[in-house]
Parts: C-alpha cells; structure tokens; sequence
C-alpha cells in the first residue's frame, strides 16, 4: 500500500475514511471498515493486508492479523496481477518481521519478492512498489546500496510517472539515506526535505515524525533541527508513540556520545 495518500474530492466516501484513519495511525479501525469486501474482493483483501501490515511495521504488533488477512488475500488472487500484488505483500510481511526482530524471514522475503516480480509485468501499476520493496531488501538485509539505490530510483520513476506521491515520500527518503550514508550532505538533506513536504502535503501524520527527525539529523543549524525535533517529539506523542522504533531518535545525544560515534 503506497500511494492511496490522497482526500480529493472524487475520492471513494470509504477511501478517504480509510486513508483518513491509516494516516492517524489507526490501522485496525480503517481494515474494520474494508472487513466486510475483503472477505471476496481481491482489491479491498489486498489493501487491507497492507494496512494491517504497516501497522505491523509501525508498532511491532498484530502479526496474527497481518498473516489472516494475507492468506485471505492470496486466496482471492484469481490472475497473474493479483498473485503477483498478494506476493508483493507477502514479501513485505515478511521482511518487517526480519527487520524488526520478530523472526528472521529474509529467504522467505526474497523468495516473495521475486514471484511478484515474475507474475507482474513491467507496466503494471504494482510495479513502482515491487522495485521500492526489493531496494529495502537490498538496503537492510543484503546490505547491498548499489542495488537499493538503483530499485529505488526505478521505483522513484515509476511513482513519477503514476503520481503516487506517497511512495515518492518513501522513495525520496530513502535515497536520502544513501546518499548521507556516502556523506553527501546536501543531496541528503534535500531527499528528506522533499519527503517531509510530501508527507505533510498529503497529511501523512505517522509518517511525518521520522520525516522531521531525518531531516534534523543534517540539519547544520542547531536551533533549527531543535524545533523539527521537537515538531516530531509532539506528534510522536499525539499519535501514542508510534512509530515505536522512533523514540530513540527525538532527542539528540549529549556531546560526548555523538563524538563517539
């Protein structure tokens, strides 16, 4: 689930309650609302896999939930596009839960990935997200960047090309990361920038927070990243501490520790 960040007024009723609820961090009451289609349309299985996975990757919980859905929605897949999106979730199910610790499923992930890859075909609109999804592969498991860099940047074609500004959030982000990896200040600062306009644009809340503190991590004024992290520390805390795994990150080290790093 990428890009259905949007609250236009040609929107579904049920789209825009949706997002609505997703972008407040409330993933269980917007999958409540796609329950009852989900049950025998394979579009609305499928988005509510992905929201209960976000919610998985956002907070650490509700796997049980996630892996239901996804069988659901695996088994509603009646042609290649279908098999290929459900595979494409199944992938990201199970590279949250080697991230975050829960259980290593890297091979599992991959192997996901990779069957999306041959079911969809290079038009497909589920494409851009594939690429995004297999660059996160290569970046945190494979640790790989050449290959992250070059899925993300076809992913960031992609959403280009089929105005998908929330994946362009992400895929700005992430080239960020590489390029502060590789200690290009400037390149970095303005991925995440434009990620943080996009977020904020779109009324992303608990996406904004993490936007905010990777911004202020190559923020050169200090006075000026103080403010973006306290931005994030106040919305963290809006929306009941999620992202969990930010809390480490909304307050700067002391001088000492930054040193030593």
């Amino acid at each position: 689930m990428s890009g259905s960040g949007t609250t236009s007024d040609d929107d579904p009723p049920l789209q825009t309650a949706v997002w609505r609820l997703r972008s407040r961090a409330c993933w269980t009451d917007a999958a409540a609302l796609l329950e009852r289609d989900a049950a025998t349309d394979p579009a609305a299985a499928l988005q509510r896999t992905a929201l209960l996975t976000e919610r998985c990757l956002y907070t650490g919980q509700g796997w049980t939930d996630a892996e239901d859905a996804l069988r659901t929605a695996e088994a509603l897949a009646h042609d290649d596009a279908e098999r290929g999106a459900a595979a494409c979730e199944r992938g990201h199910l199970a590279y949250a839960s080697t991230l975050l610790g829960v259980r290593d499923r890297a091979d599992e992930a991959r192997a996901a990935l990779g069957r999306s890859a041959a079911l969809l075909s290079p038009a497909a609109p589920g494409r851009p997200l594939l690429d995004f999804r297999r660059g996160l592969i290569a970046q945190n498991i494979a640790d790989s960047p050449q290959a992250a860099r070059a899925a993300y940047r076809r992913a960031h074609a992609g959403a280009t090309a089929q105005g998908d500004e929330l994946l362009l959030s992400s895929t700005w982000r992430h080239l960020a990361l590489l390029s502060l990896r590789e200690g290009e200040l400037v390149e970095a600062r303005h991925g995440f920038a434009e990620s943080l306009r996009i977020r904020e644009e779109l009324g992303f809340l608990v996406g904004t927070a993490p936007a905010l503190i990777a911004l202020a991590d190559t923020e050169p004024e200090p006075d000026a990243a103080s403010r973006l992290r306290a931005e994030a520390g106040r919305l963290f805390r809006l929306l009941g501490g999620v992202p969990t795994w930010l809390a480490p990150h909304l307050n700067p080290p002391d001088p000492e520790t930054a040193g030593a790093n």
